[in-house]
């Protein structure tokens, strides 16, 4: 069960972690699974892995990961932790009936009524509860205009705190002031560039419809300035297709090609509504997609173009757009949307599974600039290990079943970030998180009075 021992080893400097006797799950290219495998992690990066049969015999810690499936850290390419203390809240008046709607009735008021306290505890409970369900890379989308400058170094103490790696961006809008966020956006990325690897940053922005020709124009050239990728919204709904042709006449992937934002580290989120050579301008420049299945749906939306995304080579990813943290549920949304849409029992399992397991990897790849994503010698040491007990048989060829219909609902019982156990026995280890939680309702309220008086 538990560790053995802490310390370092007695041969090195630095800290070793032996995770031993589970079922090892590498996501290596060969898609080697071990059923009685051991991970060697050294510092904050994995050493050795192997049987279990010729594994050292000594580390600083020894982890018994017998009944559990241990498998890279999962990543969630598209996140909003800013939404967190919405949670069970309805907004006055009528329902929303669009997608239009929703924002100005709902989501443009949450952010306008959040505090720089409510921006951490938003942060630090959503993190908290994605890396119980074994997510330790989280690409975050930002606004908050009442506290916008500063705003992403207090999702970056959140971030540090409970010890997962993030990219933060702030999401520049015209809704409220013109260009509002370029200056957190250009502060943070010049602070970002030199610090730790656990840390990155892009240029945020909302999404065509609430950006002028100036302020896409201005984050183009500072970005490009900068050497940042940009993290925008993209065709999520009819709203921003059409609002585009009639105030700009253009097509939204023309307007943010032409800015320069497109490329191999920009991400574009959702692309619902893109038309087929809009997708084209995605291959042609290398730009990576991120869909967001659960969220889609919650707001009554059409579902993205996934397939015909990858038959072009695009780079593809799933996040959640700030709703539930199960990156897996994730996944088994995506394949069952796409099968229920096109009344095939055929297609979306294998392709949902490796935008999980593959696209996410792929994404925080060219992000961060490391191996992440894998259980291999070289590669960051974050590790989620799940209690499972299969009652059928789990090796390569069954794999993805036991993922989506099984792991999917578990939490895990320990997980590793960069070598540090983040996740203790289901518990988080950085902070009191019952103590987070009982202050967080004092803040919903006070978050849900502000929305309720606008």
């Amino acid at each position: 069960m538990a560790a053995k021992r802490d310390g370092k080893d007695d041969m090195t400097d630095q800290p070793t972690t032996l995770i031993t006797g589970g079922t090892v799950v590498t996501l290596d290219d060969a898609g080697t699974m071990m059923p009685d495998g051991y991970v060697l992690i050294r510092g904050d990066g994995i050493d050795a892995v192997g049987p279990t049969a010729v594994a050292p015999d000594r580390a600083g810690r020894i982890i018994d990961a017998r009944g559990c499936v241990v498998m890279p850290g999962l990543i969630n390419a598209h996140h909003h932790l800013y939404s967190t203390l919405a949670r069970g809240f309805s907004p006055p008046g009528e329902p929303a009936a669009n997608f239009q709607q929703i924002l100005e009735r709902l989501w443009w008021k949450v952010d306008r009524a959040l505090t720089a306290e409510d921006v951490y505890l938003s942060a630090a409970i959503a993190l908290a509860e994605a890396v119980r369900f074994g997510c330790t890379t989280v690409i975050d989308h930002h606004a908050s205009p009442s506290c916008c400058d500063g705003s992403l170094d207090v999702i970056e103490r959140a971030f540090r705190d409970i010890g997962l790696s993030g990219c933060l961006c702030y999401e520049v809008s015209d809704r409220n002031a013109d260009g509002e966020g370029i200056e957190e956006n250009v502060r943070f990325l010049r602070r970002t560039g030199e610090g730790s690897p656990m840390m990155r940053a892009l240029f945020g922005l909302h999404a065509s419809m609430t950006l002028s020709d100036e302020t896409l124009k201005r984050c183009g050239e500072l970005g490009r300035e900068l050497g940042a990728g940009f993290h925008v919204h993209v065709a999520e709904a009819e709203c921003d297709v059409d609002a585009t042709r009639e105030r700009f006449g253009a097509r939204l992937m023309d307007r943010f090609r032409d800015a320069g934002m497109t490329g191999p580290r920009s991400l574009f989120a959702h692309g619902i509504h893109l038309e087929p050579d809009e997708l084209d301008i995605l291959a042609e420049t290398d730009s990576m997609l991120v869909t967001n299945p659960e969220s889609n749906m919650n707001n009554g939306l059409a579902v993205s173009p996934v397939l015909e995304a990858l038959d072009r080579g695009i780079t593809v990813g799933l996040g959640t757009d700030g709703m539930a943290p199960r990156m897996i549920a994730q996944a088994r949304a995506l394949y069952l949307i796409h099968r229920a849409v096109r009344r095939d029992p055929r297609v979306a399992f294998v392709e949902a599974a490796d935008l999980l397991l593959k696209g996410n990897r792929d994404i925080a790849r060219r992000v961060f600039g490391d191996q992440r994503g894998v259980l291999a010698p070289g590669a960051p040491a974050d590790v989620a290990v799940f209690p499972y007990d299969p009652f059928t048989p789990l090796d390569g060829s069954t794999w993805l079943g036991h993922l989506l219909f099984g792991l999917e609902q578990v939490q895990a019982r320990w997980t590793l970030c960069r070598g540090t156990v983040v996740v203790e026995e289901g518990r988080v280890t950085g902070l009191d998180e019952s103590a987070l939680r009982a202050g967080a309702v004092d803040h919903a309220r006070g978050v849900w009075n502000r929305i309720r008086a606008m």
